[in-house]
């Protein structure tokens, strides 16, 4: 081993994903591979699968895994609910709402996209003004962005659910939580949330390598009917008892081995305290960032309180700021690795993930670092940021 690379203690992972990955679900994808015959290959997937419609609230969904990352799991969804010219209704939310209509564009298909007014969640208004022009009922779904973690915005998706009803539109409603399952509550049947799209990587506290898909009665019966050609994609073929055919061939079986175990760390914990725990930690990050914006060099990019994620906070910095060097000496001087900013906001701002296998310590270790940081670099700040975050957490 070369003598740089080994690191006394830990670095602290604060990306919005991949997230840390706790020793339990280390330990259980340290086993060794099994044949495809073996029966614990098919109960590790029913207990993902029995996991996940708990977790989600979809108690009558099929759910389908992928080899895949989130952006898998978005073609997914596109390749079975949508025709060739069909179209989408996607509202923006920024970098990831754009993104997933770039790669549906990609597919041949329509996309409708409603205003992005940055720093802000999506507008039920805009949603219904964009279904009731749709006289004909060529959108297919709405496809909504929960989290978008470039932004650290999180839109209301009761309020869009009732949207998409006023309008009298029969659009599937298709929520990506990518960034929200696991950290913030979420019910496919209070919704009637047609299908949810997730990844292993963020809250669920596992390494990159599955996206999952809920899906409902509904949303199976269009796809059904759709005549576009679709193979690894399709539903219709993982639908099966046979774990060769849910995955369309070999499983991933060690982040599958990981999943289960992360499945099962939070049902210990409960899934009330997880999303207590999310909550607690994103006020303590959010109130340093009161502290540190005092100076006015740092600000909130998500400008209405209510709609900051509990997963990331996207942090504004000056013009002209050297965000990679913000990051580089925050990670290689003081061990804090937190993510830059993505699209539209690329060398605007930088991010701090507080989602998965998190605690008070993690994310007051993670604050000092960007504290030290921001010092090294010469950008001003508000002294009292980990004061205010202490505060925060010790009052629960």
């Amino acid at each position: 081993m070369p003598e740089s690379a080994r690191i006394p203690g830990r670095r602290l992972l604060h990306s919005p994903g991949p997230t840390p990955v706790p020793d339990e679900v280390l330990h259980a994808m340290s086993r060794q591979p099994m044949d495809l015959g073996d029966p614990r290959v098919s109960a590790t997937i029913a207990a993902c699968e029995d996991g996940l419609k708990r977790l989600l609230d979809a108690p009558a969904a099929d759910v389908f895994f992928y080899a895949s990352n989130g952006h898998g799991v978005w073609e997914a969804v596109v390749e079975n609910l949508v025709p060739l010219g069909g179209a989408v209704l996607i509202p923006g939310t920024g970098h990831f709402s754009e993104s997933w209509a770039v790669q549906t564009e990609a597919l041949g298909r329509r996309v409708v996209r409603t205003p992005w007014r940055e720093g802000l969640p999506i507008d039920p208004a805009d949603v219904l003004q964009a279904l009731r022009e749709d006289a004909a009922h060529d959108i297919a779904a709405l496809l909504v962005v929960h989290t978008d973690t470039a932004s650290g915005v999180t839109s209301d998706l009761a309020a869009l659910r009732a949207a998409l009803d006023a309008s009298g539109h029969p659009a599937l409603f298709v929520v990506d939580g990518v960034a929200s399952f696991g950290a913030a509550p979420f019910s496919m049947q209070a919704l009637r949330c047609d299908v949810a799209v997730g990844a292993s990587q963020k809250a669920l506290m596992c390494p990159p390598g599955v996206g999952f898909i809920a899906v409902n009665a509904a949303a199976l019966k269009v796809a059904e009917g759709n005549p576009a050609p679709r193979f690894y994609w399709d539903w219709g073929r993982r639908k099966s008892d046979l774990s060769y055919r849910k995955f369309c061939g070999t499983a991933p079986q060690s982040v599958m081995a990981g999943l289960e175990a992360a499945l099962a760390l939070i049902f210990h914990e409960g899934v009330d305290q997880v999303f207590a725990r999310h909550r607690l930690l994103s006020r303590a990050v959010q109130a340093a960032v009161e502290g540190w914006r005092s100076a006015g060099a740092l600000d909130f990019f998500a400008s209405a309180p209510g709609a900051r994620s509990v997963s990331v906070t996207t942090i504004t910095v000056p013009r002209g700021t050297d965000v990679d060097a913000l990051r580089a000496v925050a990670r290689e001087r003081f061990q804090v690795a937190m993510a830059g900013a993505l699209g539209p906001l690329a060398g605007r701002a930088f991010r701090i993930g507080h989602l998965g296998d998190q605690n008070a310590a993690s994310i007051l270790g993670c604050l000092a670092g960007v504290e030290a940081a921001l010092t090294v670099q010469g950008i001003p700040f508000g002294r009292d940021g980990v004061a205010r975050a202490v505060a925060v957490l010790a009052e629960g």
